[in-house]
């Protein structure tokens, strides 16, 4: 057993069932960038305060995301300029459960709030056809020809809720962007970076996590995983706004590709 898998299984485990009891309707987001060098001692110090959730004996998860975009990048480039109103959309697959297999759609409006709809999928697909595109069109007004396949993000994912107070909390490593429908295989991977986003209910006091990250020394703030793969993948793409939130994360990831 690895020394992660051995940490894990010090905590006491909780279903998706009893999951749906964290009800976060009135929110605050707390995102997190640091190095896995610390993951070990963070997780450490919330054992007595989180249960983790367990699948079939599964505590560390892996998820597959393929993110389609128009061939301009009309939705990254919101994201780039800031705009709310903007949306994400993507096939996702959880690999431990099964491979079960979602097309999924994100919404943040023009109050923040972030809305996310999905239909259940056989499998993952390189278009938007059949139920997706029903689907597609049930909730916006896109048409699904406008988009193709761009990325593919993937990572494992560690999900902790406070058994005191409403949180919910995820934890991603292990993080690999890969770029859909080149001839070669080009990608890129973040061994050394784990990322971390706590939800929590707005009447709930500071969470032992983020108390225990905050004396790492770590502050506040993330990107988007989809923009953050297309900024290392795509040449051509509007890069300004992001550049220094990269560098930032950089700083703390030995960077791998191929």
């Amino acid at each position: 057993m690895s020394r992660l898998s051995s940490i894990l299984s010090a905590f006491d485990p909780i279903t998706l069932a009893e999951m749906d009891n964290v009800k976060l309707m009135e929110r605050v987001d707390s995102k997190y960038v640091f190095p896995t060098s610390q993951l070990n001692g963070i997780l450490k110090g919330m054992q007595n305060d989180y249960c983790i959730l367990d699948i079939n004996g599964v505590r560390h998860h892996r998820y597959e995301s393929l993110y389609f975009d128009t061939d301009d990048f009309r939705l990254y480039k919101k994201h780039q300029r800031g705009m709310l109103n903007r949306w994400k959309i993507r096939f996702r697959r959880y690999v431990d459960s099964g491979g079960l297999t979602f097309f999924e759609i994100k919404f943040k409006n023009n109050k923040e709030r972030t809305i996310k709809s999905r239909v259940k999928m056989d499998e993952i697909k390189n278009m938007i056809t059949g139920e997706a595109e029903s689907f597609l069109k049930e909730i916006s007004s896109f048409d699904a020809r406008i988009f193709s396949p761009k990325i593919w993000v993937n990572y494992s994912r560690m999900t902790f809720v406070n058994k005191f107070s409403q949180e919910r909390l995820t934890i991603d490593t292990d993080l690999k962007f890969i770029q859909a429908g080149s001839e070669g295989t080009t990608e890129i991977s973040f061994p050394h970076m784990a990322i971390a986003e706590a939800k929590r209910d707005k009447a709930a006091s500071v969470s032992q996590f983020i108390r225990l990250v905050r004396l790492t020394g770590v502050r506040e703030g993330s990107i988007s995983k989809y923009c953050f793969g297309v900024y290392n993948l795509f040449d051509l793409v509007k890069k300004n706004n992001f550049k220094p939130k990269v560098r930032f994360i950089k700083k703390m990831s030995t960077v791998t590709e191929k």
